[in-house]
């Protein structure tokens, strides 16, 4: 399927406020029989129509536009989901494993209700997904918690720092996680949900189209940005998906890719589908950059201006599988965020296969210092 990116620009109405207040102006005049003089009142009344009839225009254009796949947005391309049923996908809550401990053995179990709460600082809460019990004769359980919160807000606590029981039990003595928090996603956002919907009519396919994996595999979970799909012998198809700022899956994710993938309503009896990680490449940033003496008082901020876009190029070049390390991009944006001149040593153009990622290892800046002209 062609991209959204090779159409051209659309405009339904022209918002040219000089066009426009030409038109109605000349149609006065022909109308009224008289010429109008730059101070005239007429005159200066019917400019401010034409601002107003602009601003209309603009609103005419917004919302026709908001029934193109490649314009809509918010609510507006949730509608257009509709129409090849697919929806964007909701926020999903951080998990992480809460371990509960009893002050002693007991000689019946305990039961930990589900809904039960623990937070790190009062404001994030975790509560226990299904009720559980400590066996008589032990003091510890393990148990499953999620955040009550969606989004990618409960990611991130570290092992022990969930350990404030909110909901007081009895014999329980202390509460904390065994797992860092993770897994939690906000909200598909219109990008990803508009290249979801613009592949979405190739998962009507049974035959197994490249672009129908795809668009299943990105179903699987709102953080997956790109994704390969190979056939390296007949019958065999491999996908590789690659998530937002060119993190590599967890398993979990990997298994919930497969899990979709290998639905028997989706796979074709006669494909063999394996669900794997992107092979890592790794490359070095090496450089030194030099600033124009004429901007010697930049310095400070060009040279914050330049760690931005290097570490922008780093993002850059691992958010795309088979994506080929470019120093020219490099380069472009380090003179675009203010040096004269970048000497690079490394990297060097190499061609990153569609199975592969480009990340980064090492990356050293320096700063030249100034030159004249």
């Amino acid at each position: 399927m062609s991209s959204l990116k090779n159409l051209p620009e659309i405009e339904f109405v022209s918002t040219d406020v000089t066009q426009i207040e030409e038109n109605i102006i000349t149609v006065y005049e022909g109308v009224s029989g008289r010429k109008l003089a730059p101070g005239d009142p007429v005159r200066l009344f019917l400019q401010a129509i034409a601002a107003i009839i602009a601003q209309q225009r603009v609103l005419i254009n917004y919302a026709a536009k908001q029934n193109l796949l490649a314009y809509a947005e918010g609510v507006y391309l949730d509608h257009i989901g509709a129409r090849v049923r697919t929806e964007r996908l909701p926020a999903k809550a951080a998990q992480t494993t809460l371990r509960f401990t009893l002050s002693s053995p007991q000689p019946q179990a305990v039961v930990i209700p589900a809904g039960t709460r623990a937070t790190p600082d009062g404001q994030i809460f975790f509560a226990t997904v299904e009720e559980t019990t400590v066996p008589a004769g032990t003091t510890q359980i393990d148990v499953l918690a999620e955040c009550t919160t969606p989004g990618t807000v409960g990611n991130g606590w570290l092992v022990g720092q969930i350990n404030k029981l909110i909901d007081p039990l009895p014999w329980i003595q202390k509460v904390e996680n065994i797992t860092s928090s993770s897994g939690g996603v906000d909200e598909e956002d219109d990008e990803n949900y508009r290249e979801r919907i613009r592949v979405a009519p190739e998962s009507f396919s049974v035959a197994g189209p490249e672009d129908g994996y795809r668009f299943w595999a990105k179903s699987a979970h709102q953080s997956i940005v790109d994704v390969s799909v190979t056939s390296p012998a007949p019958g065999q198809v491999e996908i590789r998906p690659l998530l937002e700022n060119g993190e590599i899956p967890s398993q979990e994710i990997l298994d919930a890719v497969s899990a979709i993938c290998n639905d028997k309503k989706i796979r074709p009896l006669t494909d063999q589908v394996l669900v794997i990680a992107p092979e890592v490449v790794t490359y070095n940033v090496e450089l030194t950059y030099y600033v124009a003496q004429e901007n010697a008082t930049l310095v400070t901020s060009i040279q914050e201006a330049v760690t931005k876009a290097v570490n922008d190029y780093v993002i850059w070049q691992k958010s795309r599988l088979g994506r080929d390390v470019n120093p020219s991009e490099l380069i472009a944006r380090v003179m675009a965020a203010g040096a004269k001149r970048v000497e690079v040593i490394s990297p060097v153009f190499t061609q990153i296969a569609p199975t592969q990622v480009a990340i980064a290892g090492t990356v050293s800046v320096q700063y030249g210092g100034l030159e004249d002209d």
